[in-house]
């Protein structure tokens, strides 16, 4: 039986303590003597978080699959565990064998959002591993980070050995190899980090050197060494048919976020929304095969438990194949009364038919993302999506028999004025106005509208991310002036009106489009702190202003200016086969308010074709091909 790293006494002091313990059912159990690799995969955030990542949960199958290879897991500890460790002197472990961190080849840390850098740290010091990859020795593993948060690594370079660009399953296994044989030949740790960087899509920041102009910006961003290449390429997974996905994934003993199977039906978006660095940074779109789908569905449930099944797609809508894959899951699973949730779904697409087989095995609240109240600004953002659009889905909805719906906007997107933030509450009003257009004997109830508003922050990658960003005092006054407006619309009582924090949103954006210069920005705040800065428990604003004007950093130089066309960005060292003049084109397209197609209805040249997949690849409608 395995010896737990904390005695019962400790874990009886915590909250969750399921947290630390794991032996979760579909646990991956190894002999570490009979490996050569042991890899720690880290998600930097709390238990329940990180055990609803999909990327974590197909990396972990994929490394176990691997017979060299042991892949175990380490979350952040809650704050009350981290106290009683510093306390006690106890280090990080991983959660399979128990044993410290520190003793791994790898650790892998999932970068999912720019709020929980601070909480890397938080992992390295509690693991006993140094902050700077400088300093670190064959005594410590080597840090390796990846997700969305890397296609700008820069604010956090200093913290990491190298990173990981793009999808995991295509040249970790190049990467391992590497690894071993260098370890075989005894090279030094800078070394091996030269040969890393040869393998496609590995970033080593050390083996760059950035040189900055008098006014802040970058001059260059070149390789000091041979070994290092010019621009890093995006990995892609080309063909989805026949990869690596969890017929037994990971379930807690504990509720997660996610708590229910979760099937990836594809991967890339056709759509070209110019906020949405996702879009970009995934693209082509790339579906699964139904017969493949249909099959992991159904060893996933059996071998969970779950009685509920997420669709995982960034638009769900545009899976040609939904239909036929949710009449499947419902046929099969009606003995298990299983709930379907369809996130992501685009409302002029949807099928009501489909609605309403999903809402005859149990009901749950649609969710739809119009982005933007007023139509401009729809076309600014290149959402696609008409008012008489999203209202008819609205009705073919309510129709269906939903009651609930959740909708989601952005305040602060570029060119916004006071009337399309007043359209927000308007649109909302009519949504709610449609359910009553509904014969009386059809109403469940009232109808229950949640409008939810984020604060646009500009992303790398995207045609918006050379525009400024609101500060936080305009922020708040536009959440007052929407707030103000749901107030005045008819059906009020139906619409409950929620908002995300406006300072989080102004750090989140120095952070996304930050440099190097901000690593120290970081480390002062974890020793000044603060961690779990995504929570509004934990959120310390005061030490973040403090520790931004003790270093330097200016919010107008990163968040309130216009960049200019032709600024080196410090994310430009990555190549992500989608071009930077096809992001300033789309950058003019919406100052002129000008709507450009999908990718399945025309191609707009954005440079994913180069992967010669997905939507790329796909017949046109009307084209014979030999």
């Amino acid at each position: 039986m395995r010896k737990l790293a904390v005695s019962d006494e400790i874990l009886l002091s915590v909250e969750k303590p399921a947290r630390y313990i794991g032996n979760e059912i579909n646990m991956v159990k190894k002999n570490p003597q009979e490996v050569d690799v042991r890899f720690c995969m880290c998600f930097p955030d709390v238990y329940e978080i990180g055990m609803s990542h999909l990327g974590i949960q197909i990396l972990y199958d994929m490394f176990n699959q691997w017979e060299d290879t042991y892949c175990e897991r380490v979350y952040s500890p809650w704050p009350d565990m981290d106290k009683i460790m510093r306390e006690k002197q106890i280090p990080l472990f991983a959660l399979e064998t128990q044993e410290p961190v520190r003793k791994f080849d790898f650790l892998g840390i999932t970068l999912q959002y720019e709020m929980c850098y601070t909480n890397i740290l938080q992992i390295l010091d509690l693991s006993g591993i140094p902050l700077h990859a400088a300093e670190r020795t064959w005594e410590d593993p080597l840090v390796i980070g990846g997700g969305p948060c890397s296609y700008n690594p820069e604010p956090i370079a200093d913290f990491f050995d190298f990173f990981y660009i793009g999808e995991g399953e295509t040249a970790y296994r190049e990467l391992l190899d590497v690894y071993k044989e260098s370890r075989k030949k005894g090279i030094s740790r800078r070394e091996f980090l030269k040969k890393a960087a040869q393998v496609e899509g590995i970033y080593v920041p050390m083996l760059y050197d950035v040189v900055y102009r008098e006014d802040g910006t970058i001059a260059s961003m070149t390789p000091n060494c041979p070994e290092a290449p010019d621009r890093v390429k995006k990995q892609v997974v080309t063909n989805l048919e026949d990869t690596y996905y969890p017929a037994k994934p990971l379930v807690p003993y504990i509720r997660a976020t996610q708590d229910r199977v979760v099937l990836e039906i594809q991967r890339g978006c056709i759509r070209g929304c110019r906020f949405c660095q996702a879009g970009m940074i995934y693209r082509p779109i790339r579906p699964r095969n139904l017969e493949f789908l249909k099959k992991r569905a159904l060893e996933m449930l059996e071998n969970t438990g779950y009685e509920e099944i997420t669709l995982s797609s960034l638009s769900s809508s545009d899976y040609e194949q939904l239909p036929e894959l949710v009449y499947f899951l419902i046929e099969e699973c009606k003995q298990r009364k299983l709930n379907i949730s369809l996130p992501s779904l685009r409302i002029d697409a949807f099928s009501l038919d489909v609605m309403s087989k999903v809402q005859d095995v149990r009901k749950s609240s649609l969710t739809f993302a119009p982005e933007a109240g007023s139509q401009r600004m729809r076309n600014v953002i290149n959402k696609g999506l008409t008012e008489e659009s999203i209202l008819k889905g609205a009705r073919e909805a309510f129709f269906g028999g939903w009651n609930r719906v959740k909708l989601y906007f952005m305040l602060g997107l570029p060119g916004e004025e006071e009337e399309d933030i007043a359209e927000i509450a308007r649109l909302a009003n009519k949504i709610a106005a449609a359910y009553f257009e509904l014969p009386k004997e059809k109403r469940q109830g009232r109808p229950e509208i949640t409008a939810s508003t984020s604060f646009f922050v500009p992303k790398p990658f995207t045609p918006f991310q050379w525009v400024s960003m609101n500060t936080s005092a305009q922020f708040e006054e536009k959440r007052k002036f929407l707030t103000g407006k749901v107030k005045e619309q008819i059906n009020q009582r139906s619409i409950r009106y929620q908002c995300h924090d406006a300072m989080t949103s102004e750090l989140e954006g120095i952070f996304a489009r930050g440099d190097r210069k901000l690593s120290a920005v970081i480390e002062k705040a974890y020793e000044r702190g603060c961690i779990f800065d995504a929570w509004t428990d934990f959120f310390q604003p005061r030490i973040w202003d403090e520790v931004l004007e003790q270093c330097g950093v200016s919010r107008d130089f990163y968040n309130y200016r216009e960049r200019g066309k032709e600024e080196i960005f410090p994310w430009d060292i990555i190549d992500i086969g989608v071009t930077k003049q096809f992001m300033w084109r789309e950058y003019e397209n919406a100052r002129a308010e000008k709507v450009t197609p999908n990718c399945r209805a025309q191609c707009s040249g954005c440079g994913a074709a180069g992967f010669q997949c997905g939507v790329c690849v796909e017949p046109k409608k009307g084209e014979v091909r030999g």
